[in-house]
């Protein structure tokens, strides 16, 4: 099965030489996403959790172009400018995840344009058919 690419609904700007999301033999591979403004390709900077809102929202519209949900993530990896910022992320993540909750990695990076984090995504799709 072809790679497909997965295309952010809202993207107006192009940021980067990426797609948005990957999708191949039912795994969906959402690249970075960061606190945008899709509409101008700018930061929107904010408090870690208007900015973590924001990353994972977009997350959710990868997602959705897919016909996936957050029910659908199996792993994030999530970068903070600031580990101190954490509890106060996780406080935001756990309001877009429920039930068993994908493996995660959290650690503090780099990031670049002052922006306070960065997630990456990979989801699965529900199985339609019984493994074989």
């Amino acid at each position: 099965m072809p790679k497909t690419e997965i295309a952010h609904p809202d993207k107006r700007v192009s940021t980067g030489a990426y797609s948005a999301g990957v999708l191949i033999d039912g795994w969906l591979f959402i690249s970075g996403q960061g606190p945008l403004d899709l509409a101008t390709g700018e930061v929107s900077h904010g408090t870690i959790e208007e900015e973590t809102h924001l990353t994972l929202s977009h997350i959710g519209k990868v997602l959705g172009a897919a016909g996936m949900t957050f029910d659908d993530v199996v792993k994030c990896t999530c970068h903070l400018a600031n580990i101190d910022d954490f509890a106060r992320f996780n406080q935001v993540y756990r309001e877009f995840f429920t039930g068993v909750l994908p493996a995660r990695t959290t650690v503090q990076s780099g990031l670049g344009d002052g922006i306070k984090v960065e997630i990456d995504a990979i989801a699965r799709q529900p199985r339609t058919e019984p493994n074989r």
